[in-house]
């Protein structure tokens, strides 16, 4: 069915060339991946398309503490040049900022990629803010381990929570969902206090496993007591459990709580065959997370997150760009040819199977326990009485202004660069190859190198 509401899409092609390192899950290149995928598939052609503006540092600041950020800004200074210093200052930034450890290593022009997704996802919010876009797509976002002032679990700016941030100016309420394999501990943590956030998280949990964090009984303080909803499960979740849980706990929250905006986190680490989850759901039924939550037609903040085998977050977030856009139903399980085509081999499906020899260790009781109990604390929420003040971020003129901007440095890009679907080199067919209006779409100059090891 086609979709009627106005799509934006952030994407910025240089974020694909930020580097972890060689033995590091995570890996920004999939967002590139994801990227050629869409436009391979035509989606682009459902799509609003904005090249994202760097977030300023003290944008930065309304949720970060200053001397985290400038930490993070010093890894990209010029050393001293004396050993003794120069390694103080990388302890420094160890043990005060959890900055050069493994999980969070530091690499090369780190706060520029920071600025990057961050930019993308405030910029985002902002559309939502003055209805230029219904729904907001930022696949490089969704960062959600980052704290006040210091790294968490490979994210360094929490994106997430700057974002929702800027939709509460304008916004009663904002909901937050997490479909992510870890806990959503940075954004609860950000929000645990408050009721003009609720905070949802469907992760696994253990005790043990990363962070660590998430149980049933993590409900929220003060203010914001059982406005915190944490859903631990354990391995091999499938989609007809996850389903089962997913519908009636959303039902029962956009019931009670009535948000007026929603941020979706998609971390594609729930999928089956992840390299660090354990989870054992297909790419159709994560999307359906997404199908769900599009019926309640509210401004939709859709962002990326974990998913470290990549070849499987690129189908995923290319399947869940067209479940956004109203195109599901016209996508082909054999891929076009792409930029990556080899690294989907054998099959160069879209789609991926369950494995059928995992073992679902989430019991029908425990299941059915962990329902009951969040739809009865759900009982003690209430929809925002009466009018909160809000005040928009900025003037609707200059928001405006700042579309236009994003939209014309995507412009001067794309007619920049060859098309990656077109040997000649022609972007699109009706603008004889140069950009038009109706046409807007994604970047070339994409680059074949991925992670091999998936």
């Amino acid at each position: 069915m086609e979709n009627k509401r106005k799509v934006s899409y952030f994407y910025d092609a240089e974020l694909g060339d930020f580097y972890y390192g060689p033995t590091h899950p995570m890996k920004p290149h999939r967002v590139r991946m994801a990227h050629d995928l869409i436009v391979r598939y035509d989606l682009y052609k459902h799509l609003q398309v904005y090249t994202p503006v760097p977030c300023p540092f003290d944008d930065m600041c309304s949720f970060h503490s200053r001397e985290y950020l400038e930490g993070l800004k010093s890894v990209d200074a010029p050393k001293s040049g004396d050993k003794r210093t120069d390694k103080a200052q990388q302890e420094r930034l160890r043990n005060d900022f959890n900055l050069g450890v493994a999980d969070c290593p530091v690499f090369a022009n780190i706060f520029k990629y920071c600025q990057a997704y961050t930019g993308a996802s405030i910029g985002a919010a902002v559309q939502l803010n003055y209805g230029q876009a219904d729904i907001c797509i930022n696949w490089a976002g969704g960062l959600h381990h980052a704290r006040k002032g210091r790294a968490s679990g490979f994210c360094y700016i929490n994106d997430i929570v700057l974002a929702i941030l800027e939709l509460l100016k304008y916004h009663r309420r904002v909901l937050y969902l997490d479909i992510d394999v870890h806990h959503g501990d940075g954004v609860e943590e950000a929000f645990y206090t408050t009721d003009r956030v609720m905070t949802v998280s469907f992760h696994k949990y253990d005790g043990e496993f990363f962070p660590g964090t998430g149980d049933l009984d993590e409900v929220g303080a003060g203010p914001g007591r059982y406005y915190a909803i944490n859903v631990p499960l354990s391995d091999g979740m499938d989609d007809e459990s996850y389903e089962g849980l997913f519908v009636p706990i959303m039902d029962s929250i956009m019931a009670n709580y009535q948000p007026d905006a929603i941020v979706l986190q998609s971390g594609a680490d729930s999928l089956t065959g992840d390299r660090l989850g354990k989870f054992n759901l297909t790419i159709q039924g994560h999307a359906r997370c997404h199908g769900h939550m599009m019926r309640y037609g509210l401004p939709l903040l859709v962002l990326g997150g974990g998913g470290y085998k990549i070849v499987n977050v690129a189908r995923c977030w290319t399947y869940e760009t067209a479940v956004l856009t109203g195109q599901a139903a016209s996508m082909r399980a054999d891929m076009p040819p792409n930029e990556y085509y080899e690294l989907f081999k054998p099959d160069h499906s879209l789609f991926i199977p369950k494995d059928d020899a995992m073992a679902n260790e989430n019991s029908r009781t425990r299941l059915d326990q962990l329902r009951t109990t969040i739809l009865e604390n759900l009982r003690h929420v209430r929809p925002v009485s009466g009018d909160a003040a809000v005040t928009p971020s900025i003037p609707a003129a200059a928001a405006a202004a700042m579309a236009k901007q994003q939209q014309a440095a995507t412009r001067q890009r794309w007619e920049s660069t060859p098309s990656p679907s077109d040997p000649s080199g022609a972007r699109g067919s009706a603008s004889g190859g140069r950009w038009s209006e109706d046409e807007e779409g994604g970047e070339g100059g994409m680059d074949d190198s991925g992670d091999t090891s998936n």
